[in-house]
């Protein structure tokens, strides 16, 4: 039996082609499946559990989706529901598709998974020894921890699959679960499954049009084979065997909960000029896991920015933020009396080594240099204090005493912005569990045009 899957895109939100949209539900897939999100961005929507991506885009190209999935008759999937997958962007997601649904006159039948975790699952998982660190993981402290979410894999899926769902709305993810769930379920070969939803879990990025979107996947006993839909665009067995390196460790093998894909005997052959076939793949069952995130409040943030155009401290941008860093940690000692591990302030140069700082090896001549600075304490009272002390200091402050005081750029005022909640991660483990739907609950909800039933 073949599975046929359509994924219109690595990401709600990201935008795809329209017209290879409607190409691929004129080949009939079996199901639509797409991905909400990552940890990409890094901790902030998991800690505050919101979306990364706009609402308006997401409710514009899910839009696209419900009537494509009406017009194929088929399941829609999406997988980590805005960006992080807590049980909050679930069910933002599902007020999106209820407002859809509404518009559209729609009728579907609306299967919620959820994934984040209560800390007394952590804890007693923890009490039985069911929880493993990865590499790297910091130490658990579940008094910290804000949002904790666990990674479903294709059984959950399925499982909610079975509810007899039009839409299924899942929280937290393996990029690669909604995609393998049908094709497993059918008995499509597991190894081909697992490596083509890795291969497919980003869209076109396998393809040499990675900004296209939409591709077709089709699963079967030996294996599966790829096709990007968008004109103009070929998969090749280049473009399809890289992906493996993409967000992986290690490019041979993958994890799942229940085992790991190996890909060391996989062979990818040019089928026609945009279609790639592979067989090979092996799928090697193992203990049933599933990945935990968490994330914590590490502190409060304070920004400021100025901008140094004279040419005399362009070029000594470095030595001046360094004379200016030591003069302000007194300053900040003596008027607001804090110590030194009361609060961190950083400054980064834009345009000089501002994305690698030390590490930086490649050097030019700028026209000018962005100072940021960033002020994190405890508080935001105290990381806002601390950005209007260090204000007058960022405008004027000379490189050496000898010289006149300079003037230099705010490009907005007030020049300080309070940034909130700084979040950093906490959880880099996987938790045992026996039944694969332990750590996880469904909720079924029949959508009509006049409300919910």
């Amino acid at each position: 039996m073949t599975t046929r899957v359509l994924v219109p895109s690595g990401v709600l939100g990201l935008g795809f082609d329209r017209k290879a949209l409607a190409r691929g539900v004129a080949a009939r897939p079996d199901i639509i499946c797409i991905d909400g999100g990552s940890t990409d961005s890094g901790p902030f929507s998991l800690g505050a559990g919101v979306s990364k991506y706009s609402r308006a885009a997401s409710k514009a190209e899910w839009r696209l989706l419900m009537q494509a999935r009406a017009d194929a008759g088929v399941p829609l999937v999406i997988g980590t529901a805005g960006t992080c997958g807590t049980d909050s962007t679930v069910d933002w997601m599902f007020d999106i598709t209820a407002e859809l649904a509404a518009e559209l006159g729609q009728k579907v039948k609306v299967a919620r998974l959820y994934s984040s975790q209560p800390k007394a699952r952590i804890a007693q998982a923890l009490a039985e020894s069911r929880i493993a660190p990865l590499t790297p993981a910091p130490e658990i402290d579940l008094d910290r921890l804000g949002n904790i979410v666990a990674l479903a894999g294709a059984e959950q899926i399925q499982a909610a699959l079975a509810t007899g769902a039009d839409i299924v709305i899942a929280g937290r993810t393996t990029d690669t679960a909604t995609i393998a769930a049908l094709p497993l379920l059918r008995g499509d070969h597991a190894g081909g499954v697992w490596h083509g939803a890795k291969i497919a879990e980003c869209g076109a990025l396998c393809s040499t049009n990675p900004t296209s979107g939409v591709i077709l996947v089709d699963f079967d006993a030996a294996g599966f084979t790829v096709e990007p839909l968008a004109q103009g665009a070929a998969c090749t067995p280049h473009s399809v065997s890289a992906h493996m390196l993409y967000e992986n460790s290690d490019p041979f093998r993958l994890y799942e909960p229940g085992g790991h894909l190996d890909v060391t005997g996989a062979r990818y052959t040019a089928v026609d000029a945009r279609r790639v076939r592979v067989e090979g793949s092996a799928w090697v069952p193992g203990p049933y896991t599933v990945k935990l995130e968490g994330a914590r409040v590490a502190g409060y943030q304070t920004t400021i920015l100025a901008i140094l155009r004279n040419a005399h401290y362009v070029a000594n941008a470095r030595a001046w933020v360094d004379r200016l860093t030591g003069f302000l940690h007194g300053e900040i000692a003596s008027r607001m009396g804090l110590e030194r591990d009361a609060y961190d302030l950083e400054f980064r140069l834009i345009g000089v080594d501002g994305a690698l700082g030390p590490l930086e090896n490649r050097r030019g001549d700028p026209v000018e240099v962005g100072v940021l600075g960033i002020v994190t304490a405890q508080s935001q009272e105290i990381a806002a204090e601390i950005g209007k002390l260090i204000n007058p200091f960022v405008l004027h402050y000379p490189l050496t005493d000898d010289e006149e005081l300079p003037t230099f750029a705010f490009p907005y005022s007030p020049a300080t912005t309070d940034r909130g909640a700084l979040y950093e991660f906490a959880l880099n483990h996987v938790m045992r569990i026996d039944d694969p739907m332990a750590a996880f609950r469904l909720t079924v909800t029949d959508l009509t045009p006049e409300g919910m039933a």
